[in-house]
Formats: C-alpha cells, structure tokens, sequence
C-alpha cells in the first residue's frame, strides 16, 4: 500500500507502452488493415494492473500458491459452466477474491461501452447465481472486485445525445460522456451489490506512457479498493 500512486502510474505506463509495442508488432507482420483492434485484442496490456493487485494481496499476508492470474482461472457458472476471470485466489477449496480488470480506447466508445456494461453485469449475475445455488464456499461471499480503465480523451469526455422515442432516460444520463457513464456504471455495480468494489482511472495515450492518470470520482478511487481488497484478505490470513 506503500506509494500506491506511484505502482498506478508504473502500471499505467506499461499499458500504453505494451500496447503501441503490439500495434508496431502487427504493422511489421503487414497487418496494417487489423488497425487498433490489434491492440485491442493483443492481450498483456492488463498483466501490470493484475500484478499490482497481486502484489497488494501478497503483502496482505496469502501465501503466493494460493494466486491465481495466468492460469486456472475458470469458475462454474450458473447460465454457463464456466467463465475465465483475471485475478483468482483459492485457499483450502474456498473462493476468497475474484477480480474482473477491464480497459477501453477509442473510438468506438458507444458499442464498445453496450458490450463491457453487459459483459460485467452478466458476469456478476452469472457468479452471484452459482454461489447462491451452492457452487462454492458454502455461503461465505467472495471478494468480487472491478477494475476499469478508460482512454482520456476529446471523444470520451463530450457529451453523448441520448435516444428517447418512448420513455425518458434517467436524468443522470442526459448529456453525460462516455467517462460520465462509466462512473456511474462503477458506481452502481457497487450500489446493487453486484460488485464489493470499484476503481475507475482514465488515463491520455500520449502522456499516459509516462504514468499520467486521474480518477474522475472520489468513491472510486484505486486506493479505496485496494484498501477493501487487503481487508478482506486479511480476514483469511
């Protein structure tokens, strides 16, 4: 916990750095066409936020085998038999953290926001069912932990019209960007107990290389859920 915004800033850089070093990679491969879904689908730009947390939970006191980030990762679902996560950690056949970390660049930031929403909520959906009928930990509840990071950027920050052919929308939509939503989608996956906790950072492609992030609300801050997340892995310890 020690500097935590300097290890955020570490992992910040290595996102950026990780996924231009992935797009130069497919351009020399004359995959030019593939454009920034090549990034997009590169995979390891995550891997530094994933260590951190890892990192976070081993100095919580668990010991490293009971960590689980590269491999055996699946979970039974409820709606399907399993789903991959990022973050495990099992101790003695019992579920203590599971962590769901996330990221998005533009520019398509409207069918891009639809799929990430439906994918968390499904997700916490599908994990909370197969608790509840018995899937695993007998009734103690897991740590069920979200982590988003958004590009900051003129796209993601002007306000986006909302379509209304029939009924009004919530009035905290109307006229919010896409990094407004966002917010209040992390807000409220905490609200409907859908998720333990948040943390919601954004973060420029240009000076993000260097470190550079801020974190638009105050309820969402990374050292909030780090705090909750040592928290409850210290209860097992």
């Amino acid at each position: 916990m020690d500097n935590l915004g300097q290890h955020i800033s570490k992992m910040v850089s290595h996102y950026w750095l990780t996924r231009q070093a992935q797009r130069e990679g497919q351009k020399k491969r004359g995959m030019n066409d593939v454009g920034l879904r090549s990034a997009a689908t590169g995979g390891a730009q995550m891997d530094g936020f994933i260590k951190l947390l890892t990192d976070l939970i081993l100095e919580a006191g668990m010991e490293e085998r009971y960590v689980f980030q590269k491999r055996h990762l699946a979970l039974p679902g409820f709606f399907r038999p399993t789903k991959e996560w990022d973050l495990l950690v099992v101790k003695d056949n019992r579920l203590l953290v599971v962590i769901e970390a996330k990221s998005q660049v533009g520019p398509s930031f409207g069918n891009n926001f639809n799929n990430r929403t439906e994918e968390a909520m499904g997700s916490a959906l599908d994990l909370w069912t197969a608790f509840r009928e018995g899937a695993f930990n007998e009734g103690r509840q897991p740590f069920l932990g979200y982590f988003f990071m958004l590009e900051d950027c003129e796209a993601s920050n002007r306000p986006v019209r909302v379509t209304e052919p029939h009924f009004s929308v919530l009035p905290e939509f109307v006229g919010a960007s896409y990094v407004k939503r966002y917010e209040l989608f992390c807000r409220k996956l905490i609200l409907e107990r859908h998720y333990t906790s948040a943390s919601f950072i954004v973060s420029d492609k240009e000076t993000g290389q260097h470190g550079n992030f801020r974190e638009p609300a105050s309820d969402l801050l990374f050292s909030s859920f780090a705090r909750s997340l040592v928290a409850h892995v210290r209860s097992f310890v």
